[in-house]
């Protein structure tokens, strides 16, 4: 397949209530799509980087400029390319995974359109549907805490991962546990924790929970083995998990034996099928996180999150979760579960109308 030119579209989505990072609160969703044209049709790709460097280094402005400057040029300069080549085309330039990421998306999408089969068949995805979760921000207070989750299970979501942090752990973990005891529960730590804080996570382990995201700093990981030989709750990375060969190093040492699986993160799908078959082999099970996508990056993680090795809930929630308007038909839940799509390569496409209204900018790169 020979990629023709590669579209850059900047653009932003409002959320239907702010999203909130450790640093800052935003009240849209801002993403870099890459169009792919080549000569048996087109491929979409997302790029999930948010608009600020406060949960990874990659933001969009940065990968806007990685995939205009340096991304771009080397695909289009490649002419022939799979999907299975994008990583090595793109290798010499060193980090911006989320970028890496967009692309490879686009070059599977066009490739499997060509061909009529759908990205979850590509991957190996045995499900049909998956298992939808729901993250609960902090909330103001734990009444207000307790009816927000009371809302998500009415609408049949089957996880709730509650954010913690010092200070702010024991007391909704208990809440929602003593509310709702049959509920599946997890709490993401985000990196808040320090080593010697794990008295603190001990502390939970009496909720029954399913797991223990990212306790300490991602670059961590005997911390994180510390922390997990002291508590009994079961021990998951997300931000550590970078790459196949980091995905090894934290089973090797103990840090984990849970992983939270995102595209992006790790630099694409296929880097992401290979973290799964390395955990798959070792008994670990996975789950798929989630980077506020629109429907595009959604049916992707969908398709993902159909792999066997995918055993706990996923962090995808329908679009009207987060927004008041999608670029894509929007997902919606039944009964707690996404349908897979099964269409050629993602199975979604932007609407025309939705897409030009969403749009800020759009750049056309040729070779």
């Amino acid at each position: 397949m020979r990629v023709e030119a590669v579209e850059l579209r900047r653009v932003r989505l409002p959320l239907v209530r702010p999203f909130v990072t450790t640093a800052a609160a935003t009240t849209a969703r801002s993403s870099v799509l890459v169009r792919l044209l080549t000569d048996g049709g087109e491929g979409w790709g997302e790029c999930v980087a948010l608009d600020a460097p406060h949960y990874t280094s990659e933001y969009v402005e940065a990968a806007h400029h990685a995939l205009r400057h340096h991304l771009v040029p080397r695909l289009l300069a490649a002419g022939a390319v799979a999907g299975e080549a994008v990583a090595q085309v793109l290798g010499p330039v060193q980090g911006h995974p989320m970028a890496k990421a967009a692309l490879e998306m686009a070059v599977l999408d066009a490739e499997l359109r060509a061909a009529g089969r759908s990205l979850a068949a590509r991957l190996g995805a045995t499900r049909t549907e998956v298992d939808c979760g729901v993250a609960v921000g902090e909330a103001p207070s734990v009444g207000a805490l307790l009816d927000e989750v009371a809302g998500y299970l009415d609408q049949g979501y089957r996880r709730i991962k509650l954010k913690v942090h010092p200070g702010a752990d024991l007391e909704p973990v208990a809440a929602v546990r003593a509310r709702f005891a049959d509920v599946a529960l997890q709490v993401d730590a985000n990196g808040a924790y320090s080593v010697d804080q794990w008295p603190l996570l001990a502390a939970l382990d009496p909720f029954d929970l399913l797991l223990v995201e990212q306790p300490v700093a991602a670059d961590d990981l005997l911390g994180a083995a510390e922390v997990a030989r002291r508590i009994r709750t079961p021990v998951c990375l997300d931000e550590s998990i970078t790459s196949a060969a980091t995905a090894a190093t934290a089973l090797a040492l103990g840090a984990c034996s849970v992983v939270n699986i995102k595209p992006g993160r790790v630099g694409g799908l296929l880097e992401a099928v290979r973290i799964h078959d390395l955990c798959v082999a070792a008994a670990v099970p996975v789950w798929c996180g989630g980077m506020l996508e629109t429907g595009l990056g959604r049916a992707a993680n969908l398709a993902l999150a159909a792999l066997p090795g995918f055993t706990l809930p996923a962090d995808l929630s329908g679009s009207a979760r987060y927004f008041p308007l999608d670029l894509t038909e929007p997902f919606v839940p039944v009964d707690g579960r996404l349908a897979v799509p099964t269409g050629p390569g993602l199975g979604v496409a932007p609407l025309p109308e939705e897409l030009e209204e969403l749009t800020v900018s759009v750049e056309l790169l040729r070779p």
